[in-house]
């Protein structure tokens, strides 16, 4: 079974301290450290200072969304001491990025997130394309609601899959409603999962966004591993 974990952000939002806290009490190995706004930065950069993480396997970060052209050189500049300190890969939304060279020196420590139906670019694999003929050394973090809102066939899924497979360094699970927003996974999500869990690699962790409380966070976890049971192999 792939190694499974939550984002800090579905478990405690804009508390990424608390978030840590719940996943060490789930044992979980893998963990997504959330500042989807620049103002969690701080907290961010104060919990990878502070905060024991060394239970982890797998520690990611996700960058903010919301920041300004003319914050985004700091942005990726706090990031990436972070991200150079500790070997954590930061994901980033194409769409976001406007200050191509910023984001450059963080070669393979870059994760390129592939976008749900709202975004201009990096929703399909001819959008994502560009990004990693670009950005040669960046891994893809795959999130497969994302993919089946853009396309509830799973049809472009697989095309990333088949395209993009080997760059995957993690998934992101969850369901995403129609105005696309992370939810927790209903069966009609799990059974369209299930159709390209063949193509998922088994090595990479698969961390949760879906919004949930430590009470539910452990039936959430059962849910999302429906989704490789007896189907997850190396891609």
């Amino acid at each position: 079974m792939a190694v499974m974990g939550f984002s800090t952000g579905a478990l405690a939002k804009g508390d990424v301290s608390k978030g840590i806290e719940i996943v060490s009490r789930l044992s979980l190995k893998a963990i997504e450290l959330s500042a989807l706004r620049v103002h969690e930065l701080d907290a961010l950069e104060q919990a990878a200072d502070s905060v024991d993480m060394t239970q982890f396997a797998y520690i990611s970060m996700h960058a903010p969304t919301d920041y300004t052209p003319e914050q985004e050189a700091e942005v990726a500049a706090r990031l990436h001491v972070l991200a150079v300190q500790h070997d954590w890969p930061v994901v980033i939304h194409p769409d976001c990025v406007t200050d191509h060279a910023a984001w450059k020196t963080f070669g393979e420590l870059l994760c390129i997130e592939n976008m749900d139906k709202r975004k201009a670019i990096g929703r399909t694999a001819d959008e994502l394309r560009p990004w990693f003929e670009e950005f040669q050394e960046a891994s893809l973090c795959f999130d497969i609601a994302h993919a089946q809102q853009v396309d509830p066939s799973m049809t472009e899924a697989y095309r990333i899959l088949r395209e993009f497979g080997s760059r995957i360094c993690q998934l992101h699970v969850s369901e995403v409603t129609s105005s696309s927003k992370h939810d927790r996974l209903s069966e009609g999500a799990i059974r369209a999962f299930v159709e390209v869990a063949e193509q998922l690699p088994l090595d990479v962790p698969s961390i949760l966004e879906t919004p949930v409380d430590e009470e539910y966070a452990r039936a959430e976890l059962t849910q999302a591993e429906r989704i490789f049971e007896a189907t997850l192999k190396p891609v």
